[in-house]
């Protein structure tokens, strides 16, 4: 009944898209899919002498494998993107560089809309490598049309930084601007009645609010100070600029034309693509008369570096975890971190005389406290067994962050989202929208209490004091747990909890992050603690599924899916799309909500930074 009642409200609110979705529905080619499995080839890529490695940026990056269903459903609608893994590119950007023929890397970004949708902490692993790879005496060339932040923190690594003449950038700093439903709510007569514990923990605001409280206010402005102060200092050294050089260009500039971005140091030259062609056509040696210049594509060259990898063979086995999305209770679905399934992947682990040690990697904004705890016990009897080292990705905050607290060791990088350790819970009542509409209910019950939770009319004090003393307990339980977990007083983490986000640096300095590094720096200690030397090789979970699965499995519902999807006209990048997918994203935050106890520790409401 209650996940009932959460499908309605979440609808409740979905209506209002309703308004703005029409359109047609496009036909879903079927061959397609039988056209892609068909096309693949058993011989693999050939990497030529003088080869550029081409990194697409609009490759869209994920921690572990994308969702099968996902895939499958840009198959069917007919504009899939490029998607890779974390590790991937990591691994293909490392065997690059050793590679002698490969002689440089290139990234494309005419279209950035790949590094756009990751989050800082990503694109810093991948900087990293990229920076590795240039220091090896490789050359590293970047050209788009459009920078943001996000596509110029990674481009700026480059050796040269091209941009169109027609092209420019957008350096106006870090916003973040939260969606605030209560005047909606309030309109269609829904109530709201929220108990949570830390004066931090504005994930109910959007919901009870017309605007931030001082408090959410505080953290998130420390938050993206951090942010972008890392930012200033990663960009600045790259392109030889001072953090105070780069705030000038931000406060008095904020968007700048091609020959602006050349003229304050940004890029290093002005050209149109064809002219960039030419400059890679005598990088790699390629002829004239050639179309392009020798290249082989990022996504190609890792299937080479997999293979690769996997020809290294070992009974010693590394497990990483990819913890990626909402925790939910139950064993979840698609992007979503069921409870019960990943405590059972950790029991395996556990049992798996093979396996020494296991990373667990965590991209996820928390959700249900009953499935965070359920997977940290799992967590915590492993590592009584072997090593359990964490990797925080870009965000590892409230469920996310308590699944982490029993492990050997945790790393973030300085730009993760973390923290935010805190404990709501939310409780609508609909009573005014149905009478309104003539709806009405009356009760009959065996006990005070026996209709608790109902939403057909607003909880009494003593209803209230019911879930609040719920919360209290279990942010009690929290708060032990990182006492105990991170050798941290009480009194300490009493301090540093009430809900607030740090940033992964700041987070370091508060000793709720014992490294900063990534996921490969993780890996190096797990195999270090395990004493395993260089004789181990990686396992990843949750494993894939076959095509088969996918396409027999979900191809009904995808379809179903793809329908719908395809029926909304406002799915271009563009600022009223942008409102749109915020709105949307609250409604999943909702329908994601199925703790058993209806407590929940998760980020505010998609912390949303561009």
């Amino acid at each position: 009944m209650r996940n009932f009642i959460k499908q309605t409200f979440a609808s409740l609110i979905g209506s209002l898209l309703g308004l703005f979705i029409f359109g047609t529905v496009s036909t879903v080619g079927f061959f397609l899919l039988i056209f892609a499995a068909a096309s693949s080839s058993d011989s693999g890529p050939k990497v030529e002498d003088s080869s550029m490695l081409v990194f697409d940026l609009s490759t869209q990056i994920s921690d572990g494998r994308p969702d099968s269903g996902l895939v499958l459903q840009q198959a069917l609608a007919g504009n899939s993107k490029k998607q890779m893994t974390l590790r991937s590119i990591l691994d293909a950007l490392d065997k690059a560089r050793t590679d002698k023929r490969i002689v440089g890397v290139y990234l494309d970004a005419r279209d950035a809309s790949g590094a756009g949708n990751s989050g800082f902490a990503t694109l810093k692993e991948i900087r990293k490598a990229l920076r590795k790879f240039r220091d090896s005496g490789k050359k590293v060339i970047a050209y788009g049309v459009g920078w943001g932040e996000k596509e110029y923190y990674l481009s700026s690594v480059a050796d040269e930084v091209i941009v169109n003449p027609y092209g420019g950038m957008e350096i106006n700093g870090l916003s973040s601007q939260p969606m605030f439903l209560a005047g909606a709510l309030e309109k269609f007569g829904v109530g709201m009645q929220i108990v949570r514990v830390g004066k931090f923990k504005g994930a109910v605001e959007p919901l009870v609010l017309k605007q931030l409280s001082p408090e959410n206010r505080e953290q998130i402005q420390k938050l993206l100070d951090d942010l972008w102060g890392e930012w200033r200092g990663t960009v600045g050294k790259s392109r030889k600029m001072t953090p105070q050089q780069l705030q000038a260009i931000a406060d008095s500039k904020g968007i700048l034309e091609a020959d602006e971005a050349k003229t304050n140091r940004l890029v290093d030259k002005v050209a149109y693509f064809d002219e960039v062609v030419t400059e890679l056509k005598k990088l790699t040696k390629t002829k004239d008369k050639e179309k392009s210049f020798t290249q082989i594509d990022l996504d190609e060259y890792a299937t080479i570096a997999q293979r690769s990898l996997s020809k290294r063979s070992s009974e010693n086995k590394i497990a990483v975890v990819y913890a990626e999305g909402s925790i939910v209770n139950g064993d979840g679905e698609g992007e979503q971190v069921g409870g019960n399934r990943f405590a059972r992947i950790f029991r395996r682990l556990r049992q798996d005389k093979d396996v020494k040690a296991v990373v667990l990697r965590i991209n996820s904004p928390g959700g249900s406290a009953t499935a965070s705890e359920i997977i940290q016990r799992e967590v915590r009897l492993t590592r009584d067994v072997k090593p359990v080292v964490v990797s925080m990705g870009d965000s590892a905050a409230s469920g996310g962050y308590w699944i982490a607290v029993d492990s050997n060791r945790i790393f973030a990088e300085p730009n993760t989202i973390t923290g935010s350790i805190g404990v709501f819970g939310s409780i609508p009542n609909i009573q005014k929208l149905a009478n309104d509409n003539g709806i009405t209910w009356d009760s009959v019950k065996t006990g005070k209490y026996a209709d608790i939770g109902t939403t057909t009319r607003p909880q009494s004090e003593a209803e209230l004091a019911i879930f609040q003393s719920s919360v209290n307990r279990i942010y009690g339980k929290f708060l032990d747990k990182v006492a105990k977990g991170r050798n941290l007083p009480q009194a300490k983490v009493a301090e540093i909890a009430q809900g607030r986000v740090w940033s992964g640096k700041a987070a370091k300095d508060i000793g709720l992050v014992d490294e900063i590094g990534g996921l490969n720096a993780a890996i190096e200690y797990a195999a270090t603690e395990a004493k395993l030397g260089d004789k181990w090789e990686l396992q990843e979970y949750p494993r894939a599924s076959s095509f088969s699965e996918r396409f027999f499995g979900k191809v009904s519902e995808e379809t179903q899916t793809v329908l719908k999807n395809n029926q909304n006209p406002l799915k271009q990048n563009t600022p009223l799309t942008k409102e749109f997918e915020k709105l949307q994203a609250e409604i999943a935050a909702l329908q994601n909500m199925n703790d058993p106890l209806d407590v929940y520790a998760r980020l505010p409401f998609n912390l949303i930074i561009e």
